[in-house]
């Protein structure tokens, strides 16, 4: 029976578990917050692996980079069309879930509610912070303390430095790379185990949101997943191609062509490494992209180019203010785009590490945890569409990088007869 359990795909056992708990809750009504425990239990593990995840990932994906001075022309353009765009689409994001509201139709009031983000939340609108005080909490006085206390945008100040200083020991630091290349691979192990316990956890908490807050918050949820699939789309059909047609000038068709296969992995899966092979083959034998370049960019892109991610924190933290009435002002929308970007740059490119990135954004503006508690049922639907544009996101900035450097022959980019 439990060899039976682990041969279906996660994510049929996902969305399995989401239907039966919204069946289970409205049958059962208010009385089904009595299982919540469960789902609590599995966002507590998700809590658990957001520093570690974090600090081995960024420092991980720093220090992969490999010799600064040979980053050239390759690295730099990369590295800034990565920035550029992951904070496009996390104000794509912000501005949907502005525009959109879709939170609104869910009362938090009646929720059982993470007290401390309350407090949070509360002090944030009490308490004015001057820019001066924001930049100076940025720079993490005490490590260890910062880890504790999960101070996000300190811990991935630090992680980025101690990447850099080991590019800088060069050979000397080659021990401590591998230490953490190894503690990053570990946490994507350890967080593969956790997603193991998704089927239980959604089960939980979409028989306690269908019991609790009726029809209301699940009407409110599907809109959710409309806007990330909307926003998703937005960045693959007006970014990604806008960067194909008017920088690589290559043609927008035949370059989606290409990555077809990347694209039907990349939905499957749901993560990001699973489909870096079929991306790299994509990208060199179908865009006709140099191995040097593919290899760089692509495998680089894995780890730091998260543009769906990014798009959907901005949405999510929107959804879970607006549900909750907590009131963001605009200081707060660009905590939201800078944390967006570097947290969707430490996200692991597995399923599931769009729920550990919003610990740290929704800590940061004081918007509650209980909001993944909300979203967790729905994530893997929303995940699927997410990774399709981070992937597809790989292949566009790798084509574009190596158009700008003349590191791509055109002649291979197939076309409608090839396929």
């Amino acid at each position: 029976m439990v060899a039976g359990w682990f041969a279906i795909p996660l994510w049929q056992r996902v969305i399995g578990a989401l239907i039966l708990g919204i069946i289970v809750g409205y049958v059962w009504g208010p009385g089904a917050e009595s299982i919540k425990i469960i789902g609590d239990i599995f966002i507590a593990f998700i809590k658990m692996l957001v520093v570690p995840l974090i600090f081995f990932s960024l420092v991980a994906g720093v220090a992969s980079i490999g010799d600064l001075r040979k980053l050239g022309s390759v690295g730099w353009r990369a590295l800034l069309i990565f920035v550029v765009t992951g904070q496009m689409a996390v104000w794509l994001g912000l501005g949907i879930g502005t525009f959109v509201q879709p939170g609104s139709g869910i009362d938090g009031a009646s929720m059982s509610l993470d007290q401390g983000a309350l407090d949070r939340a509360q002090s944030r609108q009490e308490e004015a912070v001057t820019v001066q005080q924001m930049i100076l909490e940025i720079v993490p006085s005490s490590p260890v303390q910062v880890m504790a206390d999960v101070n996000v945008l300190p811990l991935i100040v630090f992680s980025l430095l101690i990447g850099i200083g080991i590019l800088m020991a060069k050979e000397d630091g080659e021990p401590v790379l591998k230490i953490f290349e190894s503690g990053s691979v570990v946490m994507q192990k350890v967080t593969m185990v956790v997603m193991e316990l998704t089927p239980f956890g959604v089960f939980a908490l979409m028989a306690w949101v269908a019991g609790t807050l009726g029809v209301e918050a699940l009407q409110a949820l599907g809109i959710l997943v409309f806007l990330n699939y909307l926003g998703c789309l937005l960045i693959i059909g007006l970014i990604y191609a806008g960067m194909i047609k008017f920088i690589a000038k290559l043609p927008v068709i035949d370059f989606f062509r290409g990555i077809v296969d990347a694209i039907a992995v990349s939905y499957s899966t749901a993560s990001s490494n699973a489909t870096l092979p079929v991306t790299l083959r994509c990208a060199e034998r179908n865009l006709g992209i140099s191995n040097s370049v593919a290899s760089f960019v692509i495998a680089l892109g894995a780890t730091i180019n998260m543009n769906g991610t990014a798009m959907y924190l901005g949405l999510a933290t929107l959804f879970g203010a607006q549900a909750f009435g907590v009131q963001l002002d605009m200081a707060d929308y660009i905590t939201i785009s800078v944390l967006g970007t570097l947290g969707a740059i430490g996200a692991a490119g597995i399923p599931g590490s769009g729920l550990i990135m919003m610990v740290l954004v929704f800590s940061a503006v004081g918007v509650p945890l209980e909001t993944i508690a909300l979203v967790a049922g729905i994530d893997r639907i929303m995940d699927m569409m997410r990774t399709t544009t981070n992937v597809s996101g790989d292949a566009a900035v790798a084509t574009t990088v190596a158009s700008l450097t003349g590191e791509i022959d055109r002649a291979e980019m197939i076309s409608a007869d090839d396929v």
